[in-house]
């Protein structure tokens, strides 16, 4: 069940970045950076750095590019710590 939930944050996540990003260019009302954040720390970090590397979004602003490969270390230990027991 814990998979099921990873992968589908992580799919959200990815996609979140990715729809900032395209609303950022047609200069609409954009996903807040605290959600991109929350998403990312809940367990979407995988998905957040895909989405920041291959959209190149939010890949200079130092809460991104320091937290989320942070929330991934976490995130990790947290899988492994949850599939052990």
């Amino acid at each position: 069940m814990i998979n099921y939930y990873y992968i589908i944050i992580n799919i959200i996540s990815f996609i979140l970045f990715g729809l900032d990003k395209f609303l950022a260019i047609k200069h609409k009302n954009r996903i807040s950076e605290n959600t991109l954040i929350l998403i990312s720390f809940l367990g979407g970090s995988i998905g957040s750095l895909l989405g920041m590397k291959l959209f190149r979004h939010k890949t200079k602003k130092p809460k991104f590019y320091i937290l989320i490969p942070l929330f991934i270390i976490i995130n990790i230990l947290l899988y492994k710590k949850i599939s052990l027991n």
